[in-house]
């Protein structure tokens, strides 16, 4: 899991109630980040700090909050929770926390007006730990939904989970995903569709998406409100340059998972955190990258409870509805 990198600690706020919520990443000093932009409905804030051609070296922390554009203003929670205790850019007259954040679309589960903001993230950000994160609908997870071929009402509830891998020499690589995604999540494994769009709002039965949409179904009404987010971190000494290449290969861990991916209806995107104490081969550290994602996708789907009416994947492990 992501708090198994040394140093990183995650907390969650959750609204069960209004289905919404937010995740907190917090780093060590000295992280090096990096981002990769693959869906055409992504809302960011402060990403451009990410790029290699940017002044600040260092990232002090990640949020990820449901909420669609409303959720970025819970970022505010999150640089107060860190410029009290001394953590930023040193700009002299203060310490600006640099805290990349990504939302996702969650108003058409739960209450609408129900969104994270600056109190839920610092709250967040006070429950941060080391310690082993809650996965499923929790955080940024909690309003999470998958396979919206036909809309909300017969799609299925999704959430959030944590994975990773340890490579020789000590080297650590873990990820964090929140999927929200438009299509289905799909065990690159079996090839077993493991939660999607459904046959009709009241049905346990799964309508494989991108064959539908090769037989011609197409998705009508407002379709970007989709995305899936992916953290993913390393205990390897990265450069900003090299940290956004494994950013770019931890995308490989979607490709494998959901179908369809990276549409014009997601806003898929993946942060990179290295904290930078271990030298390691790249290639090795974003092939695991993208070996952490899938399986914390994987986890999403199967640690998910149903929420707002919608099935989780336990749901659907008894007899098949007609």
């Amino acid at each position: 899991m992501l708090t198994a990198i040394p140093g990183i600690r995650v907390g969650h706020a959750t609204d069960a109630k209004g289905c919404t919520g937010c995740t907190v990443v917090l780093c060590p000093e000295g992280t090096v980040g990096g981002a990769d932009v693959r869906g055409s409905a992504a809302g960011t804030r402060e990403l451009d700090a990410l790029s290699p051609l940017h002044l600040v070296p260092h990232v002090h922390g990640v949020l990820l909050a449901g909420g669609s554009a409303f959720g970025l203003d819970a970022a505010a929670g999150v640089m107060q929770y860190l410029e009290e205790r001394g953590i930023g850019f040193d700009v002299q007259v203060t310490r600006v926390p640099i805290v990349p954040t990504a939302i996702l679309f969650d108003l058409r589960l739960g209450d609408a007006r129900a969104r994270p903001d600056p109190r839920m993230a610092y709250a967040a950000c006070q429950q941060a730990s080391t310690g082993l994160i809650p996965e499923g609908s929790v955080g940024a997870g909690t309003g999470a939904t998958v396979g919206k071929l036909f809309g909300i009402t017969q799609a299925m509830k999704s959430g959030l989970g944590t994975a990773g891998v340890t490579l020789p020499g000590g080297v650590m690589v873990a990820a964090l995903a929140v999927v929200n995604a438009f299509g289905d999540v799909r065990d690159p494994l079996t090839g077993q569709l493991l939660a999607g769009a459904r046959e009709t709002p009241e049905s346990r039965r799964l309508v494989d998406t991108a064959a539908a949409m090769r037989a011609g179904v197409v998705r009508r009404g407002y379709d970007a409100e989709n995305t899936t987010l992916a953290v993913v971190a390393t205990n390897a000494r990265l450069t900003k340059v090299q940290a956004t290449k494994m950013a770019q290969m931890a995308h490989q861990g979607m490709v494998r998972t959901i179908a369809p991916v990276h549409t014009t209806l997601d806003g898929d995107l993946a942060i990179a955190l290295a904290t930078g104490e271990i030298e390691a081969d790249l290639n090795a550290v974003g092939l695991a990258a993208a070996d952490s994602v899938a399986e914390a996708i994987l986890r999403a789907v199967k640690t998910a409870t149903a929420l707002g009416g919608l099935p989780a994947w336990a749901d659907l492990q008894g007899p098949p509805s007609r």
